[in-house]
């Protein structure tokens, strides 16, 4: 397939740490630089994230993690590495509006090599590099390469409700040697949790 070169400058972003401290359990830890690395081609093309290994802290390296707003869906495919994927539902008042400290529903999805996982409409989802080596995704998400405000757009990314709460209602931690879920105290309420066989502390 060719490769549209059109918004080259805009192909490639890195989450830094100083923008990821907005959402980790320690703050003071030593940590990478660069949390992770993204090539972004969009729907057609296809996006890229590769995870650095290696922790913070206890808590190992995440994606930053957001909601899907409006009609947005997607799928990471697992090229290499393994990993966890959270995916997070909000309850919602009776307005319609997401609870930013009520958690409908958590699931915690290890995932190796050759796995898929496909994230519906309206549920928030991160991703977290639990080996020795990099992690690396490709995903079918829209880029939005026009730089239009995202909330004008019909379906979009939503990072705000995870940065007000430091993250999601997991971190995902090393406890002897092994990952495992520790509870982030600012959530109020986590109605139903499927914890994906790790340990929850």
């Amino acid at each position: 397939m060719p490769i549209d070169f059109t918004f080259v400058p805009k192909h490639y972003a890195a989450r830094d740490n100083e923008k990821m401290k907005e959402v980790l359990m320690d703050l003071e830890s030593e940590a990478p630089a660069i949390h992770y690395y993204m090539i972004r081609g969009g729907v057609k093309q296809k996006n890229i994230t590769i995870w650095e290994p290696g922790m913070v802290g206890g808590e190992y390296i995440k994606t930053y993690g957001h909601y899907h707003v409006g009609k947005l869906d997607e799928t990471y495919w697992i090229v290499f590495g393994e990993g966890i994927v959270l995916l997070q539902k909000l309850a919602r008042d009776e307005k319609g509006e997401m609870i930013p400290d009520v958690v409908e529903e958590f699931k915690a999805i290890p995932v190796k090599e050759g796995d898929k996982v496909y994230m519906p409409s309206g549920v928030g989802h991160l991703a977290v590099n639990i080996g020795n080596t990099y992690f690396v995704t490709a995903d079918d998400s829209p880029v939005n390469f026009e730089e239009k405000n995202a909330v004008s757009l019909p379906g979009h990314a939503d990072y705000e409700l995870v940065k007000k709460m430091r993250g999601f209602a997991y971190y995902v931690v090393e406890s002897f040697g092994q990952p495992a879920l520790r509870k982030n105290s600012l959530y109020k309420e986590v109605k139903k949790i499927d914890a994906g066989g790790l340990l929850v502390i």
